[in-house]
């Protein structure tokens, strides 16, 4: 059996639980006396995603049939493509999705399950998301008024907000950019999963991943981000447990507040601060349609370094709310949208004044009893830069 096959249909196993008994989900099987149970699980998956897609009227079996004749594969002489056996990923396909007696399964159950064993093993505690309130950035002034720098831990320069400070709008074009079924499914969205892993195979590049909202956190805070079949089955595991533990609205908040959105900004708050220079309860549409579509990539789609890929993904987004209804602009849709107006980037100053701000902490810590000065709570006094911090002259 390809190696490749054995990591698919492990990550299978994963999905199939998650999406048809996230309650139940079992993350040890036997490699000899459990494969019945893993069978049985694999076609109850392939159920559930027939139906999923019945949806929405796309038939699956046209659909997997579409992907698996893509003209790259009849083109080329060898039947693999990308380390798949297209046979052999058709004939599990009859085995598990249509329940067909197949002469010899194309698939080693016993490796999948090893394979899934050592990928569902030590899975990261999910509760710690339970109340988390990540650090955010303190601002220290000098004697006349003047920002004289900025106190952050590294990679976390935001301030925290609740989700009730950030307008509807705003957090509609994060929906449509990153995940449109958020509000209805359990963690995964199989079908958004489905279509991802059909689209990688039939385009070159770096694989498209289908994660939700829940999952990006999870790959953010928990698991890591190394692209690997192991991390996915690991990143939809906990995925489901989280959704189990927080409600939407928290996971959303924790998502708006973790997110990196490019100018040295985490979160949407300083995000909105850095391109903006308003806070993210004052974003116009346009505005948080722009953030929405930097969480692709900051650095790619930067409005800064390549303006033109910006306004590309800021018309994408455009379109994703007004497909979804999300918007009640009555102003007919632009192929190329301008830009909002940006404030200039000024960078954080954290390279002066070390034992100024050494200083500030102590001072911090013996008069108001304050720990540490990125804060980790999230109040009203959040919504500006943290309480500037005074340095006399």
């Amino acid at each position: 059996m390809e190696t490749i096959l054995v990591k698919i249909f492990a990550t299978a196993l994963a999905l199939s639980q998650v999406t048809t008994a996230p309650d139940a989900v079992k993350t040890q099987f036997d490699r000899a006396r459990d494969q019945e149970q893993v069978v049985q699980l694999l076609r109850a998956g392939c159920t559930h995603m027939r139906k999923a897609f019945d949806i929405e009227d796309v038939n699956l079996d046209d659909f997997i049939a579409t992907a698996l004749d893509d003209p790259q594969t009849i083109a080329s002489e060898n039947k693999l493509f990308r380390g798949i056996d297209f046979a052999d990923l058709q004939t599990a396909y009859s085995q598990f999705c249509t329940n067909e007696d197949v002469p010899v399964s194309a698939v080693d159950l016993a490796d999948v399950i090893d394979f899934y064993n050592k990928a569902a093993a030590d899975l990261p505690d999910h509760t710690k998301l339970k109340g988390m309130k990540l650090p955010g950035a303190s601002v220290l002034l000098d004697g006349a008024g003047r920002p004289f720098a900025e106190i952050f831990e590294e990679n976390q320069r935001r301030v925290w907000i609740t989700l009730t400070d950030i307008p509807e709008h705003v957090q509609k074009a994060f929906l449509a950019a990153e995940d449109k079924r958020f509000y209805q499914h359990k963690g995964i969205d199989e079908r958004g999963l489905i279509r991802a892993f059909v689209s990688s195979l039939a385009q070159s590049g770096r694989p498209q991943g289908g994660s939700t909202i829940t999952q990006q956190i999870v790959k953010n805070l928990l698991v890591g981000d190394d692209l690997t079949y192991e991390r996915k089955i690991r990143e939809m595991i906990v995925a489901s447990r989280v959704e189990q533990l927080l409600s939407k609205a928290d996971i959303l908040e924790l998502y708006l507040n973790s997110v990196y959105l490019g100018r040295g900004s985490w979160g949407i708050e300083m995000a909105a601060r850095s391109y903006f220079g308003k806070p993210a309860s004052d974003l116009q549409l346009e505005e948080g349609a722009l953030l929405a579509g930097l969480v692709k990539g900051p650095n790619y789609f930067s409005p800064d370094r390549h303006p033109g890929r910006a306004r590309e993904r800021l018309a994408y987004v455009l379109s994703r709310l007004r497909e979804d209804e999300a918007t009640s602009t009555d102003e007919p849709a632009k192929e190329m949208p301008p830009l909002p107006t940006l404030v200039a980037h000024e960078r954080p100053r954290r390279d002066v004044g070390f034992y100024f701000m050494d200083q500030v902490g102590r001072e911090a810590k013996a008069i108001a009893g304050i720990d540490a000065i990125t804060l980790r709570t999230a109040n009203r006094s959040a919504q500006r830069l943290i309480p500037p911090l005074r340095l006399m002259n």
